[in-house]
């Protein structure tokens, strides 16, 4: 997925139908010149519908589509004919997306399943026909409901990437080139900072045919969750992860400094990411020998730690290991008891 096609905030001006007015017709026929009133009701105005499509990564076909119009209802007719509905807007999504309400900011739905929609603009609702509204004492009125206003709103779309497990580190810590070792990803790889500018996701396949999803998220830098560097724009594809691994090269200076504040760039972003749970991988390990590696074992945070190095791959087997036990210890957790 080039850079240029990762599109994962849209702002998308949404316009629902009119509904239908109701009829004001009486029946006539040769027989009976003064029937009683007959008018159908008008037809719904097109809803504006999110649906997911879990064939989708990206907002990019929306980047291009700023304005959307539903189809209006049509007016209702004689012999209590109901006017037709107008035409839905149905706006496929990638699972992950949110909507938010432009102007407000409001949270409105998430979409997070395959096929699964919601009506973010509903459609006016059609008038009645003049047929509703007779009784005893009128028995011939001369009036119907007109249909309902459709409503003009801008929808604000943001994606969250959905993924199993989220690497977490600063830039050059090695998260891109892990990514493509254990998975048929091809991020972007080099050796100077911030080379990848938006997220990647990979499939790393585990034992008999079992396989859990990768997301490479933009490196952190201290003061992210200010906005400074890359990481604000991205950091909340990190809420939709199961597992956090926090990745921190072998030639840090202090490791456990180095994850630590990581950590509270995530608590400062959002206090609940703190409750994922969180697994480390000291990365480039090949740049240590072993009395090194062991000294470097004495000061790590008390989470599940592993020493890898991507260019040798060694301990990558360990590392699948480590976090496919952890996500099948999530899902035993939340499995309701019988």
């Amino acid at each position: 997925m080039s850079d240029s096609n990762f599109v994962d905030y849209v702002k998308i001006f949404c316009a629902s139908g009119n509904g239908g007015a109701g009829s004001r017709h009486f029946l006539r026929t040769r027989t009976n010149a003064h029937g009683g009133p007959d008018g159908g009701d008008g037809g719904r105005g097109g809803h504006v519908i999110l649906q997911g499509n879990s064939q989708l990564w990206t907002l990019l076909h929306l980047k291009f589509t700023k304005h959307l119009r539903a189809e209006h209802g049509e007016c209702g007719s004689k012999q209590l004919m109901h006017g037709a509905n107008g035409k839905d807007i149905i706006i496929e999504v990638p699972l992950g997306t949110i909507a938010r309400d432009a102007e407000t900011g409001e949270f409105e739905c998430e979409i997070t399943e395959d096929g699964q929609t919601h009506v973010i603009v509903p459609g006016g609702r059609g008038g009645l026909g003049n047929d509703h509204f007779k009784t005893p004492t009128r028995q011939a009125p001369k009036f119907a409901q007109p249909g309902e206003p459709g409503i003009e709103s801008w929808k604000i779309l943001e994606l969250k990437m959905l993924a199993d497990v989220g690497l977490v580190g600063f830039p050059n810590a090695g998260k891109s080139t892990l990514l493509s070792v254990i998975s048929a990803a091809k991020p972007q790889i080099a050796d100077y900072p911030f080379t990848t500018l938006v997220p990647n996701l990979g499939i790393v396949k585990y034992h008999d045919q079992r396989s859990f999803v990768m997301a490479d998220i933009p490196g952190i830098i201290e003061g992210a969750h200010e906005g400074k560097g890359l990481g604000f724009r991205f950091l909340r594809h990190i809420e939709r992860n199961s597992i956090l691994l926090f990745m921190v090269p072998a030639d840090s200076k202090d490791i456990r400094k180095e994850y630590q504040i990581l950590l509270r760039e995530l608590e400062q972003y959002n206090p609940e990411l703190l409750d994922k749970t969180r697994v480390l991988a000291i990365s480039k390990c090949d740049l240590a020998d072993q009395e090194i590696t062991d000294e470097l074992k004495k000061d790590l945070p008390e989470i599940p730690c592993i020493f890898i190095s991507s260019h040798k791959k060694t301990g990558l087997d360990k590392l699948k290991e480590i976090l496919w036990d952890e996500l099948n210890k999530q899902s035993a957790d939340q499995t309701p008891e019988a």
